[in-house]
């Protein structure tokens, strides 16, 4: 019996062997990549050229690049009342001509990943998909349209100085987002291009740029956003977004550098009050893009906030449908609150400071604790004001992950984040869909958000 046993493992062995050595050789444009996954996060690590990150990305995230592919096609066309073939057609015609060959070569890189992995899709479908933040804009630009539905997103500060506990920068974000594509938002790309910054930042499946914008580089930069509410305007002769925003994360080494590389060519296409720190020269900044008005602010001394609300009042009445009055909209809420946040642990904003108030549920028109989209961490779900599928004010949103870092750690290519709601309350998608049957349409890939605990990613070294 001894003797068949060692003969059949031979066997076995022979046969793996002859399995191996009729495996393809190693595809030499994945040295140096490597995907990992830890608390609800997908990490993903990328180095070289252009197209050899865009291959690795393309490769290691494909099944999730194909399910993004799917989630956006819905979402698109439900908010257009478009079909997938009028999207292609502008990145086709207005978005791909524009996009330097740096980054032309990195999604061309993604697509041939993705399809050496079976994923059916064609270069437009990328291109569509890098920019499927901003083409809610064209297309209300191309309806022409009088009022705008572009949504909340998101709420964020960035301190220093007086402000915080060690005099140094502390920056956090969360992201708001409908809960459909929120899900996914979920991938940490630690990337190291031969040309310009290493960077670390979130991101979502296929994208070059990380979308929600949170990310930090090794030239001392740390970036992040908050959209403009009821924003309308776009410029289809502009450079678009994702393509800018990516350049800015690559390349800037300061302020001045990031507001060079996103002023010029700005399409108007997913418009953002940028919050930016300067680790160098301890420095932060607010670049408030708009398409027609553009206002840039910076301190060595205090605090910027983000929540979705116009800050220049011209911008708020040439370019936008929001009604800065109103303290009940949510954005208006937002930032009453985080000017008590800013005021009450001033000299003692640190990284645990952060989080808090990334999770913080306080109602400001109500007085007390009540999460809806009018707290810091949203949970439109919840909201008592009436539920309307993804809208500026209601939908199936709401806060779906978060990040923060300090000076110290974004020296060491640091982050802190956390997937689903950071204060700790999950989201699931069964529920809330028997309540809201009107939101069925989203059943086929909406899906439980469950929250998880802060964790901490570093760039590989």
């Amino acid at each position: 019996m001894k003797t068949r046993a060692v003969v059949l493992a031979l066997l076995v062995s022979g046969l793996a062997v002859g399995l191996l050595s009729r495996e393809p050789a190693a595809e030499p444009r994945l040295k140096g990549s490597a995907r990992g996954a830890k608390n609800g996060w997908i990490t993903i690590r990328l180095e070289g050229s252009p197209s050899q990150i865009g291959y690795q990305h393309g490769y290691l995230l494909a099944p999730e690049i194909e399910d993004a592919l799917k989630v956006t096609r819905l979402n698109l066309a439900h908010d257009s009342k478009k079909d997938w073939e009028f999207f292609r057609d502008a990145a086709e015609k207005l978005l791909w001509p524009k996009v330097e060959e740096e980054y032309r070569q990195e999604i061309q890189g993604i697509l041939e990943g993705a399809q050496a992995r079976g994923v059916k899709a064609d270069l437009l479908d990328i291109v569509v998909l890098n920019a499927s933040l901003e083409l809610g804009y064209y297309n209300e630009w191309y309806d022409k349209r009088k009022t705008s539905a572009q949504a909340e997103r998101c709420s964020a500060f960035v301190a220093t100085g007086s402000y915080t506990k060690d005099g140094k920068v502390v920056i956090g974000h969360n992201n708001w987002s409908g809960y459909l594509e929120g899900s996914r938002w979920n991938i940490i790309f630690d990337m190291r291009p031969e040309k310009g910054h290493r960077i670390l930042m979130d991101g979502f499946p296929g994208f070059i740029h990380s979308g929600d914008d949170f990310g930090l580089n090794s030239g001392g930069m740390v970036i992040t956003e908050t959209t403009i509410t009821g924003f309308k305007g776009f410029d289809p002769e502009g450079i678009p977004e994702f393509a800018r925003a990516r350049k800015a994360m690559q390349y800037s080494s300061s302020i001045d550098d990031f507001d060079r590389i996103m002023r010029p060519g700005n399409n108007g296409g997913y418009a953002n009050a940028w919050l930016v720190a300067d680790l160098n020269a301890n420095e932060i900044g607010r670049l408030e893009l708009g398409l027609k008005n553009v206002t840039l602010e910076r301190k060595k001394d205090g605090y910027f906030t983000g929540a979705n609300f116009p800050i220049n009042e011209k911008l708020a009445a040439e370019e936008t449908t929001f009604d800065m009055k109103n303290p009940g909209l949510s954005a208006n809420a937002r930032r009453v609150r985080w000017e008590q946040l800013m005021a009450e642990r001033k000299g003692r904003i640190d990284v645990a400071a952060g989080r808090s108030f990334l999770a913080d549920h306080y109602d400001v028109v109500e007085g007390k604790a009540d999460p809806s989209e009018r707290s810091l961490c949203g949970h439109n779900e919840f909201s008592p004001r009436g539920m309307k599928p993804w809208s500026p004010e209601f939908g199936t949103a709401g806060t779906v992950q978060a990040k923060i870092t300090d000076a110290a750690m974004a020296r060491r290519m640091s982050l802190s984040a956390a997937m689903g709601h950071p204060c700790g309350v999950h989201f699931k998608a069964a529920a809330h869909l028997a309540q809201h049957p009107e939101l069925n349409w989203e059943k086929d890939l909406l899906r439980d958000l469950n929250a998880h605990p802060w964790t901490k990613f570093e760039a590989a070294r």
